[in-house]
């Protein structure tokens, strides 16, 4: 298994106390680089409109647990949509 499948996978058991610096790693594996960072935000495009959207903050050294929610399923519609 992946160093990223495994991360997703601790996600999926426990979105909460992610690691902002692993949540990044998986959403630029999924995602490409963030089209914004800098600011308090990462935003990243996906290749659909609306949501789930991918939009990460950092809260002292971590994520916050809906948006860990939210990179998940993303990532679950990408995979979807490469399966199609």
């Amino acid at each position: 298994m992946t160093q990223i499948k495994k991360l997703v996978s601790q996600f999926r058991n426990n979105p909460k106390n992610v690691r902002f610096s692993d949540l990044v790693k998986v959403c630029n594996h999924y995602f490409g680089k963030p089209r914004q960072k800098g600011t308090s935000h990462c935003v990243y495009k996906t290749p659909w409109p609306g949501d789930p959207r991918v939009n990460i903050q950092e809260k002292q050294g971590l994520a916050k647990a809906y948006q860990v929610r939210q990179v998940l399923d993303a990532i679950d519609k990408l995979e979807g949509m490469n399966h199609d």
